[in-house]
């Protein structure tokens, strides 16, 4: 009795896990079928059957230079995270094994960054780019993409390192390693699963961001972000045109997504399990 309650148990929930990613996988895939319409099609109505054409394909790789705004994205969402990376990577050693009474102080306070809205500062951080010349430049918009995404970097990490026993390091130490010879011969290579999977992750939150890269670029710098709303005009949307951007956009990191999943679950589940 018991086994068939289990069983039917995880049926439901198994049909109710397919149910829920069909929801959420369903726009991508209608997205993915609009671009395979003509503008005619593609503001018709709603229909699931694609006429097959690459003419919006064909106008956004011609007309609208996909391949520099793809070549901002890899640079501006790379760049950062190894930024970020070098900058994190030694904050949250320091709170993890040498911790302080205000460390958890710390680390919620840089947590909170996150929680407010990023409006509330466009106009001072909009002024500091103009006055430094950081305004659509790769450099300016890596450092920011660096920043916005450091304490959930910093966060992951010092999670992380809080599951390396500090006996390890403290061995290291005895037989003469340095500081930075404990941090890279020793607690890198056991942390390279938390570290690969934020690394990941900050690379997908990178990419995807596009309330700054909007604001602080126009075209040298412009990421696919950028590059997808300027499919709005006054003219009204492209639906179709927009539609195959925004597949061209999502395609790197979907792909990179599936085939990195079994480092990116191993990283984000790393240490739970003693």
């Amino acid at each position: 009795m018991a086994r068939a309650v289990s069983t039917r148990r995880t049926i439901v929930f198994t049909v109710a896990a397919w149910i829920v990613a069909l929801i959420i996988f369903f726009p991508i895939l209608y997205t993915i079928i609009t671009s395979f319409k003509s503008e005619t099609e593609a503001i018709q109505g709603f229909s699931l059957i694609p006429s097959g054409t690459l003419e919006s394909y064909a106008e956004v790789q011609s007309q609208y230079n996909y391949f520099k705004p793809f070549m901002n994205s890899v640079f501006l969402a790379v760049g950062s995270t190894i930024l970020a990376l070098l900058v994190a990577i030694p904050a949250a050693w320091s709170m993890a094994f040498a911790p302080t009474r205000r460390t958890k102080d710390i680390l919620m306070w840089m947590l909170s960054t996150k929680m407010m809205p990023a409006v509330a500062v466009l106009f001072p951080i909009y002024l500091i780019f103009r006055d430094f010349g950081l305004l659509d430049s790769r450099i300016g918009m890596m450092i920011m993409l660096m920043l916005i995404n450091l304490p959930i970097v910093v966060w992951m990490l010092y999670t992380y390192f809080r599951e390396i026993p500090g006996e390890i390091l403290e061995a290291a130490r005895m037989d003469g390693a340095s500081l930075w010879g404990e941090i890279w011969y020793v607690l890198m290579p056991m942390a390279i699963p938390g570290i690969a999977s934020t690394m990941l992750l900050n690379i997908i939150l990178a990419w995807n961001e596009a309330f700054w890269t909007i604001r602080l670029t126009t075209t040298n710098a412009a990421p696919l972000t950028a590059f997808i709303a300027s499919f709005s005009s006054p003219q009204g949307l492209f639906w179709a045109k927009l539609s195959a951007a925004s597949t061209l956009a999502i395609a790197p990191i979907l792909i990179m997504g599936w085939f990195s999943q079994k480092q990116l679950v191993r990283g984000l589940t790393f240490g739970a399990v003693k």
